[in-house]
């Protein structure tokens, strides 16, 4: 079982014993690059401190597999459906329907992971754009917030947002600077950061993560992809959303503890989920 335990913060440059929480709110664990050794990765995100994790979908199949790993860790992994921009070559009405039938399923606490990316174009613009307009508009009519994947592509998607007034649901590994985030907060969407808050050449995202509102920050993996600096080249796994947090709370001159605790109470308030144990106890001491 995922659970609270104890790790060594080193944000204050000291060794010191503190008890962490961390919400890994994007991990790809269903993909395949886990198939050799599932339980053991999980089995080191316990040992960093991950009490649970987010698993999004990029396409029916693989959203249909973060279902069952969730059925298979209950309360520790949740899931999300959707088809993720570089999937969406061909969309129609039968592949919305198939989401929709999925969002239907127990574990499911968003829609996700969609978005466009223009940046490698893996699927016409034209059916990214279909895709997502019809993801966002299912999200809305079930009630369900969205995992935003957003790449080289922010004007389009916030002509697709804006609309709405406001929009429940997170900039998913955001990599942008002040401006992209104030757009994503004014619609009242979260910004969760990834691997690229750590790499040393990524000032402008450092000062976002330094400055954002800590009531709208996540962390997470996106992993297998985006490992932490300095072991870029390494299959990345949920354990790291430790290094992460860890960078994030040196940003913001904070204790990892209390970066861990604010951010999965943050996962918990946008995802639906059940405060942690860890969350309760610290509102008490307070």
């Amino acid at each position: 079982m995922l659970q609270n335990i104890k790790v060594i913060s080193t944000v204050s440059h000291e060794e010191s014993s503190v008890i962490v929480s961390l919400t890994d709110t994007h991990a790809h664990v269903q993909m395949r690059q886990f198939d050799r050794d599932r339980a053991a990765v999980l089995q080191r995100a316990r040992e960093a401190g991950v009490a649970r994790l987010i698993c999004p979908g990029v396409d029916v199949a693989t959203s249909e597999l973060a279902i069952q790993l969730a059925a298979d860790h209950p309360g520790e992994i949740y899931a999300c459906a959707g088809v993720h921009p570089h999937d969406t070559t061909g969309f129609t009405d039968a592949t919305l329907a198939a989401i929709r039938a999925l969002c239907g399923r127990d574990g499911i606490v968003a829609l996700g992971e969609i978005g466009l990316d223009f940046y490698r174009n893996f699927a016409p613009a034209e059916d990214q754009r279909r895709a997502f307009a019809a993801q966002v508009a299912l999200a809305r009519e079930l009630d369900l917030p969205i995992v935003v994947h957003n790449r080289e592509a922010h004007a389009a998607i916030m002509e697709v947002l804006r609309p709405y007034g406001t929009v429940r649901g997170v900039w998913h590994c955001f990599i942008g600077d002040r401006q992209m985030a104030e757009d994503g907060l004014a619609l009242g969407m979260y910004l969760s950061f990834a691997g690229p808050v750590t790499y040393p050449a990524n000032t402008a995202l450092a000062d976002v993560a330094a400055w954002a509102p800590l009531d709208r920050i996540l962390v997470e993996t996106d992993c297998p992809y985006l490992t932490p600096h300095p072991h870029r080249r390494d299959r990345n796994e949920p354990a790291n959303v430790a290094k992460n947090a860890a960078r994030v709370a040196e940003l913001r001159g904070m204790a990892l503890a209390d970066l861990a605790a604010a951010t999965s109470a943050n996962a918990a308030t946008l995802f639906g989920l059940p405060p942690l144990a860890a969350d309760e106890s610290r509102k008490g001491a307070n």
